[in-house]
């Protein structure tokens, strides 16, 4: 005797809710090549994603249910995962920052490369970090983070139950803050380093006006940067777990858990 799939329309009410989540969160979370993969393979990721939270999909009652209030919904759920997507993105961002100040110091500004998300010319610098970061995003665990978060705050925010407010902008705004903060720590040593370079340089010429420093600045610049990063390279994963604390504190203070 075949069998039949029967799909009530609560349950269709729940997976368009949860996708309209999971949809919002890859949107923004920054994960390596998503963004230059076809528009297919990012549905059939957020569709996965949505499978897999099976078991914290809300049970929603499709009776008194109006298109007008199911819109609503969905687009209060966009919004929780628009969320946490840029409380992630912010994370790695730090990382892009502080690319870009190193690389006008130390003069890779000049020199730009294919971006191999965008398509667009970037600075190497720019290029090396959101490489690392993405590389570090997956070494850390911070993917496994991002879809915990998910299911816990389906577990404690079902649909139709949030509405952003003043704190969950606050804790949005103190998120981006930090954004700067963890960026100055990556960059400071580094252009610390380069000023008294060009401090030293500067000297020199002083003492000795005949001295054709110019042609030696920018080589000794570069050198010197790449010789501190290396240096300090290996603070890059405690930094970024430290920053990926904040932004899941951060989420939980937007979502009220």
């Amino acid at each position: 005797m075949p069998g039949e799939l029967t799909l009530s329309t609560g349950t269709l009410f729940a997976f368009l809710l949860v996708l309209a989540r999971v949809g919002g969160a890859l949107s923004m979370v920054p994960l390596p090549g998503l963004k230059s993969s076809p528009e297919m393979v990012r549905a059939a990721l957020s569709v996965g994603f949505t499978f897999a939270l099976y078991g914290q999909w809300p049970a929603v009652d499709a009776a008194g249910i109006t298109p007008a209030k199911l819109a609503g919904w969905a687009v209060a759920e966009a919004a929780i995962g628009l969320g946490i997507g840029v409380c992630t993105a912010i994370v790695l961002e730090s990382f892009s920052m502080a690319a870009q100040v190193l690389g006008l110091q130390a003069g890779y500004a000049y020199a730009s490369t294919i971006d191999p998300n965008t398509q667009a010319d970037s600075g190497i610098l720019l290029i090396f970090a959101q490489l690392m970061g993405g590389m570090l995003f997956f070494t850390l665990g911070l993917d496994r983070d991002v879809f915990r978060l998910l299911a816990e705050s389906l577990g404690k925010v079902p649909a139709g139950s949030f509405a952003f407010g003043p704190a969950s902008a606050e804790a949005l705004i103190r998120l981006g803050s930090n954004l700067f903060s963890v960026g100055v720590r990556l960059a400071l040593p580094v252009v610390a380093l380069l000023i008294l370079v060009d401090v030293a340089l500067a000297l020199l010429g002083r003492l000795n006006a005949q001295l054709q420093l110019l042609t030696l600045a920018f080589p000794a610049k570069m050198l010197t940067a790449l010789l501190v990063l290396s240096w300090i390279a290996a603070l890059f994963p405690r930094l970024l777990r430290e920053a990926a604390g904040h932004a899941w504190i951060s989420s939980h203070r937007m979502l009220g858990l």
